[in-house]
């Protein structure tokens, strides 16, 4: 098992203070478009943690209705709740679809794929002709995914 826990990727946190990565649309760096993000699932054969820095092909899950690279996250919504920044996608689903998925990696594909943050699913997770979704948890300061306090 090479998934560990869930990890914001280091790589991330220091690319946040250099304005890599936009959320929502900005104007900061010249652009008026917010960057692509996606979510990619891996097997458990796959080593992923805070030192992951990009998106790799290698030891990602395969099977009918799942596509290499990913869904794109849509509704990447920032907030913020007291001293807590957060930021909220909405659920991605894969349909019609058969394989087993053991963690995810959250990237920037239009920064050179660079990663943010890897998922671990606790256990190998199935599904057989069907319809697989990641259930983001509610966007506050105490459950998002991604959150800064």
């Amino acid at each position: 098992m090479a998934f560990t826990g869930n990890f914001m990727c280091t790589s991330f946190k220091l690319q946040l203070l250099t304005g890599t990565h936009a959320f929502t649309t900005t104007v900061t760096r010249g652009s008026t478009a917010a960057d692509t993000f996606k979510i990619a699932l891996y097997t458990s054969s796959a080593t992923l943690d805070a030192s992951t820095t990009a998106y790799s092909a290698t030891n990602e899950t395969s099977g009918t209705g799942y596509t290499a690279a990913g869904n794109t996250l849509a509704s990447a919504a920032t907030s913020s709740s007291g001293t807590t920044a957060f930021v909220d996608f909405a659920d991605s689903s894969w349909t019609t679809a058969s394989f087993t998925a053991r963690g995810a990696l959250i990237y920037n594909s239009t920064q050179s794929n660079k990663s943010v943050v890897v998922l671990d699913f606790g256990s190998d997770k199935t599904v057989s002709a069907g319809t697989f979704t990641i259930v983001f948890p509610a966007a506050d300061a105490t459950n998002a995914i991604i959150r800064l306090a």
